[in-house]
């Protein structure tokens, strides 16, 4: 397990960010939707910049799934934009495919969480029956369908201010729900 201290500047300021690990086999939170037709473009596949909404999609249903919601959070004065991005796309997605967004926590910290992505399609073949949305699939486990593009988003607490924030001191209850989630992956 490797640790490291990670130092933010921000306004000319460092801030010590606290002790984040650097890799994480957490538990993957699953999101479902059925590709739009305005999301894909004259070639009939899905314009890339919509995985990126996925993503957000992702995110946003895994915080739903573990009891807080982005709308929570922004009421409490919190922030959590993103400022780096990766992304690898394997195969194009199509029009009217099912899409099931895999998400998971892969470094975490009182500032910092990083968020890694799958983004698979489900095929309607027998193997896949019991693929459903808002299953937490464990490390060990293998996910199923095709898989799409993968990716993640890095992203730091922010008040309204623009602001760093350490979310233990601002939001307690949700940073223990997320360090709960990120810690999964370790034991």
């Amino acid at each position: 397990m490797t640790r490291f201290c990670v130092e933010v500047r921000m306004n000319g300021r460092a801030k010590e960010a606290g002790t984040v690990q650097k890799e994480s086999n957490g538990s993957w939170y699953s999101a479902q939707l059925r590709v739009r037709y305005q999301e894909s473009d004259q070639m009939g596949v899905v314009y890339h910049a919509n995985y990126l909404n996925w993503f957000e999609i992702g995110r946003t249903e895994m915080i739903r799934q573990m009891g807080y919601t982005y709308r929570k959070m922004e009421e409490q004065g919190l922030l959590l934009p993103v400022t780096a991005l990766d992304v690898k796309y394997h195969k194009p997605a199509r029009y009217d495919d099912e899409i099931i967004i895999f998400t998971r926590i892969t470094a975490f910290s009182g500032l910092r969480l990083t968020y890694e992505y799958d983004v698979r399609r489900i095929s309607e073949a027998p193997e896949h029956p019991q693929v459903t949305a808002e299953r937490v699939w464990s490390q060990d486990e293998s996910l199923p369908g095709e898989r799409l593009v993968t990716g993640s988003t890095q992203h730091v607490w922010v008040n309204g201010d623009w602001k760093p924030v350490r979310l233990d001191k601002a939001a307690s209850k949700l940073y223990s729900a997320l360090e709960k989630v990120w810690l999964s992956g370790k034991e």
